[in-house]
């Protein structure tokens, strides 16, 4: 069981990635991925906003803690953060598969200019990749856990720690994700549907996590609030932070 457990959390890690690598090119509509429109404007917004609304849910009550503790009886807790990675895959996927294009143009930048875009969007994805590296990489996509499961020793318990990007803003990994939809040098409408409801997801997710993060972490972490902001880098507020939660 130990290595069906580890062989997994394998697996979802290399499908995480190309999801990611997918997630990326769909964004940037690389090849026409989105395709040409093919249902009226309304039914394809009221289709984009189910899919989005089906992976926030999903995700979000996943990551709680009190259906962590249900779900940990009936899959092995070793396989949990692998699972629930399998599931965020596969969810971004089905929004991708089934996303309905409205090609209608908001901006569309052309010229050397676009590769101010293509910039951006490459900073945002080396922020995410930087930020799960920073707290755990391995651990933030479930391979630590089914390693330590393997090896028969105990996942080493969540510390507070702020490194780097974690000094600036506090979720350095969904500020990524910001840039990458948005440095687009063409923004269709129903790409601005995507930004607007995952950025809406995004917030509302946040909120329950720092609720959680704040009955975990106490003082510490309500202090590391008060001296850090949530999502949007401030540049000219001193940080004082020390600790962060491990994700």
């Amino acid at each position: 069981m130990k290595y069906l457990i580890f062989a997994y959390a394998l697996i979802t890690y290399a499908l995480f990635g190309v999801v990611f690598v997918w997630i990326a090119a769909f964004l940037h509509n690389v090849g026409d991925l989105r395709g040409p429109a093919s249902r009226p404007a309304v039914d394809a917004a009221l289709i984009n906003l189910a899919l989005i609304l089906l992976f926030g849910v999903v995700h979000s009550v996943m990551a709680r803690p009190a259906f962590k503790r249900v779900w940990t009886r009936i899959i092995p807790p070793a396989a949990e953060r692998a699972t629930y990675v399998l599931q965020s895959s596969l969810l971004l996927g089905l929004i991708i598969w089934q996303w309905q294009p409205i090609p209608a143009v908001i901006w569309q930048v052309e010229g050397p200019a676009v590769w101010i875009f293509f910039a951006a969007s490459a900073l945002g994805a080396v922020i995410i990749l930087v930020a799960t590296f920073l707290l755990g990489h391995f651990e933030f996509v479930g391979l630590s856990q089914a390693w330590h499961n393997l090896r028969g020793t105990p996942t080493p318990p969540a510390t507070f720690r702020t490194p780097m990007l974690y000094r600036i803003v506090r979720h350095p990994l969904q500020f990524g994700l910001l840039i990458i939809m948005v440095a687009t040098p063409v923004m269709t409408l129903g790409h601005l549907i995507f930004v607007l409801a995952m950025a809406l997801y995004i917030a509302i997710g946040l909120r329950f996590e720092e609720r959680a993060l704040l009955r975990e972490f106490g003082a510490a972490y309500a202090a590391y609030q008060r001296d850090v902001p949530m999502l949007i880098p401030n540049p000219f507020r001193r940080s004082r932070g020390s600790v962060r939660g491990a994700p």
